[in-house]
């Protein structure tokens, strides 16, 4: 079965007016419209587009309680991952998401404690991890992602710092390591409130005399550039001034995903999204620990406790390429795939050589042009801002692109992978 579904965007304030009402096809309200979910998640399950196909069904959640067989497959508990479109036009808070075994342990944790689950101050809604990842819809995605070589950000400490000495205590606590200096930034003592400070105003100064934001920086007149990580700690010093996280963003990776690439974001990795329209894959949880750039609930002392503090390479995640317009998205030991079909009138299996069917439940959404989807036992056609749930009956999918002339049309379809 091929299931049309739709949702309603959620407005956080950090949300683009524009970006997802025209992805979608929808009207542009100027509220902020920040994420759409496709899935069963409580906290926004997915609205069926007709009911009478699941017996009345209003929703995705609603429907797998009724149907979990027909919805689920015979080996399935739950749908294995939440498919979001994201757009930011704002930064997200700095955050971080803990190992399968914290996500247990804090869950069983602050229920013993009797804390409520919609209690601001709650860490872990669930006791499950939130691996995830993200593929740039827009030209550029911005983000920060893991913490980068400690020199490296010497470099632009210096930068700042210029004869000043105002950051010569950063710099003697990034000489102890990372987890000393973000536990020192977090904590935010009288003497990391000051370095936040001076950093957030001597980013400020250096760009406003710099001039233009350029594509990998701020350009000066002689062609000289400050790097993209001072123009970021710049930004975020003016709309969250005083917050460690202008300072912790110095520590990170600066990313920018060109449309079509992707990044993975494993358990313990810091990051905050900067700017940009993505499909987001993730596991279905809703544990988050918050370190800055927000005003909502932050605990160091948890953050410090799920963080990772090795410096890995930017986080970016090769597809592997099923056939040349098939491309798979699927991180190691996490339990989904995000599988890309890209086409200009001609069908495209999910294939190479031999098949590389859907396992279980899967979700589908169209970002451009139009599409056919032909499984076992049915078919759909989804035009551009359209998705629907699939059901495992139809094991592979073949994807039949519009053959106007010059489209391209491009579908995503989040799945499980198989379990040993």
């Amino acid at each position: 079965m091929f299931l049309g579904i739709t949702n309603t965007a959620r407005d956080y304030a950090w949300g683009s007016v524009t970006a997802i009402p025209e992805l979608l096809g929808r009207t542009v309200t100027g509220a902020p419209q920040a994420e759409l979910w496709l899935g069963a998640h409580p906290g926004s399950p997915s609205v069926v587009v007709n009911p009478a196909m699941v017996g009345g069904a209003d929703t995705v959640l609603d429907w797998i309680a009724a149907e979990p067989e027909t919805a689920l497959g015979e080996d399935r508990t739950g749908l294995p991952f939440l498919l979001k479109v994201l757009a930011a036009a704002a930064p997200l808070s700095l955050q971080a998401h803990p190992t399968p075994e914290q996500a247990r342990e804090g869950y069983d944790r602050e229920e013993a404690a009797g804390i409520p689950i919609d209690d601001p101050s709650r860490n872990y809604k669930d006791p499950f991890p939130k691996p995830e990842l993200v593929v740039a819809l827009s030209d550029r995605f911005d983000a920060l992602s893991g913490f980068r070589p400690i020199p490296e950000t010497l470099v632009d400490v210096a930068t700042l710092d210029g004869d000043s000495g105002r950051l010569g205590p950063l710099v003697a606590h990034l000489h102890q390591g990372l987890e000393d200096t973000v536990r020192w930034l977090e904590t935010a003592d009288a003497s990391a409130a000051a370095v936040i400070d001076a950093a957030g105003h001597l980013a400020t100064e250096l760009v406003a005399e710099h001039g233009e934001h350029g594509e990998h920086g701020v350009h000066g007149e002689h062609g000289d550039a400050l790097s993209p990580n001072i123009v970021t700690a710049a930004d975020l010093a003016r709309a969250y001034p005083g917050d460690p996280g202008v300072v912790v963003s110095l520590l990170m990776h600066r990313v920018t995903l060109t449309r079509g690439q992707a990044m993975y974001l494993p358990a313990g990795n810091v990051h905050a999204y900067l700017e940009g329209l993505g499909i987001e894959l993730m596991a279905p949880s809703d544990n988050v620990l918050r370190g800055g750039l927000t005003p909502k609930h932050v605990d160091v002392d948890e953050l410090l406790h799920v963080l990772d503090f090795t410096a890995y390479p930017a986080p970016l995640l090769e597809p592997e390429h099923l056939a040349d317009a098939v491309d798979r998205f699927a991180p190691d030991g996490v339990g989904f795939a995000l599988v890309r079909v890209t086409g200009d009138g001609a069908p495209v299996g999910l294939s190479t050589g031999g098949v590389a069917p859907l396992s279980g439940p899967s979700i589908a959404i169209c970002t451009e042009g139009v599409v056919t989807l032909v499984g076992a036992t049915s078919a759909t056609l989804l035009r551009q801002g359209e998705s629907c749930f699939i059901t495992p009956d139809e094991g592979d999918v073949t994807v039949e692109a519009d053959s106007a002339a010059g489209v391209t049309s491009t579908v995503f379809i989040a799945t499980g992978t198989p379990t040993a």
